[in-house]
């Protein structure tokens, strides 16, 4: 039954992004965005499930690690004979290496992990309201640093000339890959530990348990899972230094709160909700057709009424849509093992 449970707890998390990847397939070319850049909020969602959720310290700097992994990925898979023109200050090494579509998002995780390392070594000595003020001056000193240092990116304007190759099966795979890596993460002895911290951590310290290297463990392990959407970001689409900064933040937030911030079922409901929610406003601020009837919202409707659902979730089901809990067994399955075993 244990078996079964855990297998479940993977497979439907899975499943929905399978679906979400397969859906995107049957929409129009113009729709499938929405649904690659879905796909993408799952990876961001779930890379903050892997440290907020199982640590339960509250973190708004974990953009800063999706902004370095894009500008890493951006950087390298720009084609040599183009940089002069887009980023003519660029460092020496920077300016003179290419590296293709897999290699860069691989670098961009890397680049994460090594980012939210260097940052946590100080910072994951705090919790609560101290813990959430400092990531938030680290958004804002990588935000200004990406913004105006030229010599490793395009500074305030847009990147240019990054190959997109971000499409529903990357996409896809890459948010797979993060749910994957937080259900090992979440099942095995560090996370099981981290959770003990979150719970009591004067308990878990008092057994041995150093909740300084636990929160530092899950940190960089969800760094890493950031820079990768980081990675798979810069590759769908256009970007600057805006689009990875605090409405990003606020979006993705809200989308694991929603769904349930302490399980990875929450996580990804929420990402899968929210941006629909996100999507459909997004249209109607420009104007959609919906049975006959024209929605024409004024611009920043989608932003309120998502902060407005997510005050709602937390007066009414703090815990979130999916009550913080994995997917539950469907009673059909667990009627079946247990006649499996007791025959």
């Amino acid at each position: 039954m244990r078996q079964a449970r855990a297998a479940f707890e993977l497979a439907a998390p899975a499943a929905l992004v399978v679906a979400a990847g397969l859906l995107g397939t049957l929409v129009s070319t113009s729709t499938q965005t929405y649904f690659v850049s879905t796909l993408v909020n799952v990876t961001i969602v779930v890379a903050l499930y892997v440290f907020i959720g199982n640590s339960g310290v509250l973190s708004f700097g974990h953009i800063s690690f999706v902004a370095v992994g894009a500008w890493a990925a951006g950087v390298l898979a720009i084609p040599l004979a183009e940089k002069p023109a887009i980023m003519p200050h660029l460092f020496g090494f920077l300016r003179d290496t290419t590296v293709g579509n897999v290699p860069s998002i691989a670098i961009a995780a890397a680049v994460g992990a090594a980012y939210a390392l260097v940052v946590g070594l100080p910072l994951m000595r705090l919790s609560g309201l101290a813990a959430g003020i400092a990531t938030l001056g680290v958004l804002e000193i990588t935000h200004n640093v990406l913004r105006y240092w030229e010599k490793i990116g395009p500074g305030v304007t847009t990147f240019s000339a990054v190959p997109e190759t971000t499409g529903l099966f990357q996409a896809s795979v890459g948010a797979l890959i993060a749910v994957v890596v937080a259900f090992a993460y979440q099942r095995s002895r560090f996370g099981r530990l981290l959770r003990a911290t979150r719970e009591d951590a004067a308990a878990a310290r008092a057994v041995g348990v150093s909740i300084y290297v636990q929160r530092l463990l899950a940190f960089t392990l969800s760094g890493a899972l950031a820079g990768l959407a980081g990675g798979l970001y810069v590759h769908e689409l256009p970007i600057t230094t805006e689009l990875v900064y605090l409405d990003l933040t606020f979006i993705t937030l809200a989308m694991l709160v929603i769904g349930g911030a302490t399980s990875l079922w929450g996580a990804v409901v929420g990402a899968l909700a929210v941006s629909a929610v996100d999507s459909f406003l997004a249209e109607a601020e420009n104007g959609v057709k919906v049975f006959g009837w024209t929605i024409d919202l004024p611009a920043g409707t989608r932003i309120v009424v998502v902060g407005a659902l997510m005050a709602l979730v937390l007066i009414l089901k703090p815990s979130g849509l999916t009550g913080g809990r994995e997917a539950p067994l469907p009673r059909a399955l667990i009627r079946g093992v247990l006649t499996k075993f007791s025959v």
